[in-house]
Parts: C-alpha cells; structure tokens; sequence
C-alpha cells in the first residue's frame, strides 16, 4: 500500500491523497460504508459502485468468523470474490463488538474470551488469531486487535486497558510478519492509538504506534460516550504525533458535522454505521440539514430530496413518496434512505476534498457545518 499526500489546508490541518492498493485507488479524506457482515445492510454492489461511488467497504471479523466463517470464505477464495466487491476492503478487528459484549466477554492477557449473541457458544480472540482471521477473510487493510476503552473509563482502568492494547498490538505485528497474504495481493496491518479521554495515555499510545512504522494508522477508542469537543481535543493530541506521510483513520465516526471536524484535524479516512442504520430509522441527511420522513409535513411535499447531490433517487423520488414508504413500512423506503444517506457522505467527503485543493476548505467548512447543523 502507497500513500500520496497531495495537498494541504493553509489554514488547518486538512489534506487530501492517494491511497494506493491492489485492489485500486482510494482519494482521501473518504468515508466507508460499512458492510459488517459482508453486505452494506440494504444496498446493491452496484449501486454501491454506481450511485454511491464507493471507494472502499469495511468487513467486520467478529461477525464474518461467526457467520458465514472463515472456512466458507477461504473456499470462495476470501470476502472479494465471496461478495463480488473488487475494490478495497478494511476489516475491523472485532475489538470494538467484543468490547460491546461487556456482559458476554472477559479480557486477560492472552485475548478475548467472549460468548457468541447468535448461539451463546464460548470462543476465544487472541491477537495472533485475529490476524489468521483477518488474513483469511482477505480484506486490503486489516486492523491490530485492541480493547476499546470506554468513554467514560477512569484513569486506572484506561491505564491498564492502553497496557493490554499495547501488549496484544506487539503479538499483532509478531504474527502478521511471520505469515503470508492467501490470495496473490498485498495486505496491510493498521495499529490503533487507544488511551480513552487521557492526553498522557494518548501521546504514550501515538508514540508507541507511530514507531511501528506501519503503512497506516488509526484512531480507536472515540466516539464511544465522551463529550464531543473530548474527542476533537484527542484527535488534536494524537494527529500531532502521527506520521504525516501515513493515512489516518478515525474509526466509528460520525455524523457529517463530525467528520468535517476531524478532516479539518488531519484525519483521512472514517467509517460509521450511521447513515444505513439512521435511514431504516427514516431519518435523511442532506447538506441542508436532516430531515425525519416519518413526519407529517413531508406527506404531500412533491419535491426531491436534495435536487443537487450526486444520489440517484434525488430526481427520480419526492419527500413525500419517501414519507409514504417509510410510513408503510416499505423496505424500498429503507434502501432508498440508505442509499441515499451513504451517497451523501460520500460526496460530503468529496467536496471536502476539493475544496482542500482549491485552498478555500476553512471558510466552507465553516458555513456546510451551520448548515448541517438544521433539522428541517
């Protein structure tokens, strides 16, 4: 994997790449759908290609090892082929669902041993087998294992929490250079910077990783119960200390405001389960502002949803025939808000790329967030 810096913000700390994979080019900032189980819930992979314009899709190996397994995936000849995606591919390490089992999951030293929500049945997540995992399902960029801390964690416990991240993301880089891709490309180990609200543990943390020399890096552990400016103030602590010549990945975040908040901070790549899981909730966002479909004053608005974004249903479908699938419990509603939620972040990311180019993204920036900022 290759990352090109292009340009940077004068006023900011905003850039805009390359990517470079095997599986193609990604331009940076980006947001990635996320396609937990194989799929982005409720969207084609052409539309995904399409109207969406996907660069890059996330897998999650939690739910992957769990169904279908990697068994299935590596006689299909991994996640590419087993979902016809060509493009690239990021895999969540599952360190963010095991932290999510806090009552089905116990942590020491050696991994995760978790109870399955599917059967109830036991396994367990080591580091060394979370990159066999993860080497099997395929994915371009595949993610060190960690304990995602929570937000609200007190010092003693985001301290040892940061010592057992550490100590799995050594056996992380341990196994992944001692074994080989399985499908005839190149794959690529992103470490993650943890330390929960804590600017000591998090410059311990950026440090640690940046040493590692990897091809990317990530920024875990936000977004998770912290105040929001807590989390703009650890993306500022840890971006300082990141190499500037490596990708930076904000995982699990956010809303459009937030995303805007964190290119403006030097992040380059982000990821959230926001706009499909708010779009089944009827819930649109638009570069106005967001818009509930299940309310009553769109039941005979005619107009489109956004008329200007890059989106397919945007000329072809009204409020109001939105309203009306949503109401009926439609489950073309469903995907109609999701596709268009997705192709709105993307081209939120797109614009923000070009205005990073063209020298004016401070001042657009200012005024795209008041108005996102709407509840219309």
């Amino acid at each position: 994997m290759n990352f090109e810096l292009q340009h940077t913000d004068t006023q900011s700390n905003a850039r805009a790449g390359l990517i470079t994979t095997d599986h193609g080019v990604i331009e940076t900032p980006i947001f990635m759908p996320v396609g937990t189980q194989g799929t982005v819930k409720g969207v084609h992979m052409s539309e995904l290609e399409n109207d969406i314009q996907a660069q890059i899709i996330l897998g999650n190996t939690y739910h992957l090892y769990l169904r279908p397994g990697v068994e299935i995936l590596e006689q299909a000849g991994g996640l590419h082929k087993f979902n016809t995606w060509s493009r690239p591919i990021l895999t969540d390490s599952g360190g963010f669902q095991v932290f999510s089992l806090a009552e089905n999951r116990k942590l020491h030293e050696e991994g995760a041993l978790f109870r399955s929500h599917i059967d109830g049945s036991k396994h367990l997540f080591t580091p060394e087998k979370v990159m066999d995992l993860q080497r099997s399902i395929g994915a371009d960029i595949i993610m060190a294992f960690d304990e995602c801390c929570p937000g609200d964690a007190d010092y003693a416990y985001a301290r040892r929490s940061l010592q057992l991240t550490e100590q799995w993301l050594d056996r992380c880089f341990a196994r992944f250079n001692a074994t080989e891709p399985k499908y005839g490309y190149t794959q690529s180990l992103f470490p993650i910077v943890q330390g929960c609200v804590y600017p000591d543990l998090r410059r311990e943390a950026a440090e640690r990783v940046a040493e590692k020399g990897a091809d990317g890096n990530a920024i875990g552990g936000l977004a998770v119960g912290e105040p929001t400016e807590k989390m703009y103030e650890m993306i500022e602590v840890v971006n300082a200390i990141l190499p500037k010549d490596k990708p930076r990945y904000l995982m699990g975040v956010g809303t459009p405001i937030n995303i805007l908040e964190a290119i403006e901070r030097g992040v380059d790549m982000f990821d959230c389960i926001m706009p499909t899981r708010n779009g089944r909730n009827g819930q649109l966002f638009t570069r106005f502002g967001t818009i509930n479909m299940r309310n009553k004053k769109w039941e005979n608005d005619f107009s489109p949803i956004d008329p200007d974004a890059h989106c397919a249903i945007d000329t072809r479908y009204s409020k109001a025939y939105l309203h009306h699938l949503i109401k009926a419990g439609e489950m073309l509603g469903l995907q109609l808000a999701s596709i268009h939620n997705l192709a709105f972040y993307l081209w939120l990311v797109k614009e923000a790329r070009r205005h990073i180019v063209a020298g004016d993204f401070t001042t657009w920036k200012s005024g795209m967030v008041r108005q996102l900022s709407n509840r219309l």
